[in-house]
C-alpha cells in the first residue's frame, strides 16, 4: 500500500475541518433564523431567500441532509488521522492524535460556527441555501431512506411527523415582539400598535360616557327649555328622548336644525321630524372595542348607546372613545393633562368623580384597577362600601384622595395627592 503524502493527509483534514465548520455553522443559523424577516426578504424578490424558504419547509429533510454531511467529513477526518498516525507514529499514538482532532473539531468545528450562527443567521443561513439545495438534489433518495427511519421512530412514540412548526403569533405574543422592537419602532407608534392589540380586551362599557353625563332633549320639557338646551350644546349629535333614556325617539343632528333655530321655525313637531331621521343604535354591554370599531365602519356611524340585560341605557360610546384607546386624548392644548383633571398651585389634581379609570391611568400614569368599577366614583364608593361626606380621606391604591364634592349619591370631585408611606385609609 502506498503511503499517503503528508501534504495530502494535512489538506485532506482541513477540508473536512472546514466542511464540519460550514455543516454546523449553517445548521444553527437557518434554525435561528427570524421567519418573519426571511418572509419579507421573500417578498423583495431575494433569490437567496426564496430558496432558504423552501429549504424550511421541510426542516426534516433539511436536518437530514446537514447531519448526513457532517457525519460523513467527521468520520473522513477521524480516517485520515487515523491513517496518519499508523503510518508515521504508530499505535502508540493514535489516542493522542484522535484527542487532538477531537479538541480541534470541537473548537473550530462546532463551537465557533454554532456561535457565530447563532449571532449572525442570516449572514451564514441565505448564502448556504445555493450549496444546500443541490446537495439535497444530488442526495435526495438516501435523505428520503433517512427520513423514512427517522419519522418512523418518532410515530412510535407519539410525535406526528406531519406536523409542522407553528410560526404564526398570537396577541400576546406579538404584542412581546412589538414591545422588544426597540429603536426600530419609535416609542409612540409601539404604544399605538399595542393599544390596537387591547381593543380586544376592553369593552365599550370601559370608556363609554355614563348615562347620567349624556346630553339630551326630553320632548317632554317645556318648549323654552328645549330651545335653552339646543342653543347652548356643546355636541354635534345629541339624543331626542320621552321622559328618559331609555325611550329615545331619534339622534338630533345639530347641523339640520341650527338655521331653523336661528330663523325661529323651529317647533316641537318639526324636531321630532328631524330626530327621527337617524335612529339611535344599540350595542350590549361587554361588546369589545375591536368588534363596535367594525360595527361603527360597517354602519358608517359613530355612536352607539350601551344598554343592559334588561334594554336600559348605561352610557354612550363613540368612534372618537375607540380612537382615543389607540392614539390619545384629542386636545389642542398639550398643557391640559386629562379633560377631568385639574392641576392646582399646590400640585395636587383635581379630579372629576365620573372620570373613568382606563383614561386616568393612560394619561397620569396611575396603576388604578381596571377590572371592577368603570369610573373613579364607583372605585371610591367600592372601598369605601358608603357615600362619604366630603372632607373624607382615603390611600387608594397609591394615591390619597379627599372627597371634595359629593352629590345625586355619587363622588362628584376629588383631590388626588401621592401618598405618604405609613399612612392608613380610613373607611366610612
Amino acid at each position: 500500500m502506498t503511503p499517503v503524502p503528508l501534504s495530502h493527509a494535512l489538506l485532506g483534514l482541513g477540508a473536512c475541518v472546514v466542511a464540519s465548520a460550514f455543516f454546523s455553522g449553517t445548521e444553527t443559523a437557518l434554525m435561528s433564523l427570524n421567519r418573519y424577516r426571511l418572509r419579507h426578504r421573500v417578498r423583495a424578490g431575494e433569490r437567496a431567500a426564496r430558496l432558504t424558504e423552501r429549504l424550511l419547509e421541510r426542516p426534516d429533510r433539511l436536518i437530514a441532509l446537514i447531519l448526513l454531511g457532517n457525519t460523513l467529513v467527521n468520520v473522513t477526518a477521524g480516517s485520515i488521522v487515523t491513517l496518519v498516525t499508523l503510518e508515521s507514529y504508530g499505535e502508540a499514538w493514535l489516542a493522542v492524535a484522535n484527542g487532538i482532532l477531537t479538541v480541534v473539531l470541537l473548537l473550530f468545528a462546532e463551537v465557533g460556527p454554532k456561535t457565530f450562527g447563532a449571532l449572525h443567521p442570516e449572514t451564514l443561513a441565505l448564502p448556504s441555501s445555493y450549496v444546500y439545495r443541490p446537495l439535497l438534489v444530488l442526495t435526495y433518495p438516501l435523505v428520503w431512506l433517512i427520513n423514512l427511519f427517522a419519522n418512523g421512530l418518532l410515530r412510535l412514540i407519539g410525535a406526528p411527523a406531519a406536523a409542522r412548526a407553528q410560526h404564526s403569533l398570537s396577541a400576546d405574543e406579538l404584542r412581546t415582539v412589538v414591545a422588544e422592537a426597540g429603536a426600530l419602532i419609535p416609542r409612540r407608534h409601539q404604544e399605538m400598535l399595542v393599544s390596537i392589540l387591547d381593543l380586544e380586551r376592553i369593552s365599550v362599557d370601559d370608556i363609554m360616557v355614563p348615562r347620567n353625563e349624556i346630553s339630551g332633549i326630553d320632548l317632554n320639557d317645556d318648549w323654552d327649555e328645549i330651545e335653552t338646551a339646543l342653543r347652548e350644546a356643546q355636541h354635534t349629535r345629541m339624543p331626542v328622548y320621552e321622559g328618559d333614556l331609555d325611550h329615545i325617539v331619534g339622534v338630533l343632528h345639530m347641523k339640520r336644525v341650527v338655521r331653523e333655530l336661528v330663523r325661529g321655525d323651529l317647533d316641537r313637531e318639526r324636531l321630532v321630524a328631524l330626530a327621527t331621521r337617524q335612529e339611535p343604535v344599540y350595542v350590549p354591554e361587554g361588546t369589545t372595542l375591536n368588534q363596535q370599531l367594525v360595527a361603527f365602519q360597517g354602519q358608517r356611524r359613530r355612536h352607539a348607546y350601551v344598554v343592559d340585560e334588561y334594554g336600559d341605557v348605561q352610557g354612550l360610546v363613540t368612534l372618537e372613545d375607540i380612537l382615543e384607546e389607540i392614539v390619545g386624548d384629542f386636545t389642542t392644548q398639550p398643557s391640559i393633562l386629562h379633560k377631568d383633571v385639574h392641576q392646582d398651585s399646590d400640585g395636587s389634581l383635581v379630579v372629576a368623580g365620573s372620570a373613568t379609570v382606563r383614561s386616568l391611568n393612560r394619561a397620569l400614569k396611575w396603576t388604578l384597577p381596571t377590572d371592577g368599577p368603570k369610573t373613579l366614583n364607583g372605585l371610591i364608593l367600592e372601598y369605601l362600601e358608603t357615600i362619604p361626606e366630603p372632607g373624607t380621606s382615603l390611600k387608594l391604591h397609591g394615591l390619597t384622595v379627599e372627597i371634595l364634592q359629593t352629590g345625586d349619591n355619587t363622588v362628584k370631585t376629588v383631590r388626588v395627592r401621592a401618598a405618604e408611606p405609613g399612612t392608613t385609609a380610613p373607611r366610612g
